[in-house]
């Protein structure tokens, strides 16, 4: 469904405009030029504006606040993120690369990749070649229903986290990139799958719920409101020893994703990246190069 949606968001993006300058051309020039442009403007302000609430929010939080200037590059960077995997690799690219589930198993650790809101198995994709040139079975899921709550889609992971470790002969690891963090966490909850899974990952996932929470009308973005009720539930059901599970990636230039330590959870392996914005988080070189250095550990 959310490819669906980002086709012709895609397709507008692209349609609006030049339909503006072929109506306008003819007229003015000027005016054909200036609307392509000031559509541009109102994209890098938007996305401009979640970076200048994030960087207000963490003016309180205890993790190191970010530099202006690493806040001007993770906006600038995100920008060119963003339009990549929102119009090109989630819409038309998402199913270009299937899931690799070998005949033989490989003798290493299997994977199950959780994308998160608005995302589809496509945000992904750098990561299916690195993972099967180095052995590692896996599959990516899409969670649907889009706009559901967190807790319809426990049985999607489980299903992935079954096939894999069948492929492998392991528990796999899983990697959850924002809320597939937490829809890894309610599925650990629903499943009591704690000895299924080996090690879990987290890319800027709001385990304390995030600040831009409170803007969603969604039923799975009004579960990861700040502090919501759906959080304090599932942290009070979750035993204390959950928590050596994961290994948590959390940043200060988190666009979506704050304040920043929201996406640390307490007892886990809290890792702080600077300078690195919210979906760049789940592509970035130095982060996929140590997460995969953990999934290769067999002592995760």
């Amino acid at each position: 469904m959310i490819a669906r949606i980002q086709i012709v968001w895609t397709l507008a993006l692209v349609l609006g405009p030049l339909v503006w300058l072929v109506v306008l051309w003819p007229h003015s020039p000027a005016w054909a030029l200036g609307g392509v442009v000031a559509g541009w403007v109102v994209f890098a302000l938007v996305m401009g504006l979640q970076f200048v609430l994030m960087h207000a929010a963490n003016r309180s939080d205890p993790a190191p606040r970010a530099s202006a200037a690493q806040v001007w590059h993770a906006w600038w960077i995100e920008m060119g993120v963003a339009l990549t995997v929102f119009c090109w690799r989630q819409p038309f690219r998402s199913r270009s690369i299937p899931d690799w589930l070998p005949a033989s198993p490989t003798g290493q650790r299997g994977v199950v990749l959780v994308h998160g809101f608005l995302c589809n198995r496509g945000l992904w994709l750098p990561w299916m070649g690195r993972l099967r040139a180095d052995g590692h079975a896996y599959v990516a899921v899409n969670l649907e229903p889009v706009f559901g709550s967190i807790d319809d889609y426990p049985a999607i992971i489980d299903d992935a986290v079954r096939r894999v470790a069948q492929a492998t002969g392991m528990a796999p690891v899983v990697i959850g990139h924002s809320m597939g963090g937490l829809a890894t966490r309610a599925w650990l909850r629903a499943c009591q799958a704690d000895a299924r899974v080996h090690h879990i990952i987290t890319l800027g996932t709001p385990h304390g719920g995030t600040w831009l929470g409170r803007f969603s009308r969604s039923a799975n973005g009004r579960q990861m409101q700040l502090g919501s009720e759906w959080v304090r539930q599932l942290r009070t059901t979750e035993p204390p020893a959950r928590a050596s599970l994961f290994t948590c990636w959390h940043s200060n230039c988190d666009n979506i994703v704050f304040p920043t330590s929201t996406a640390a959870l307490a007892g886990a392996d809290n890792r702080l990246v600077e300078g690195v914005a919210h979906v760049e988080m789940a592509l970035d070189p130095g982060v996929m190069r140590e997460c995969l250095d953990l999934i290769a550990q067999d002592g995760v």
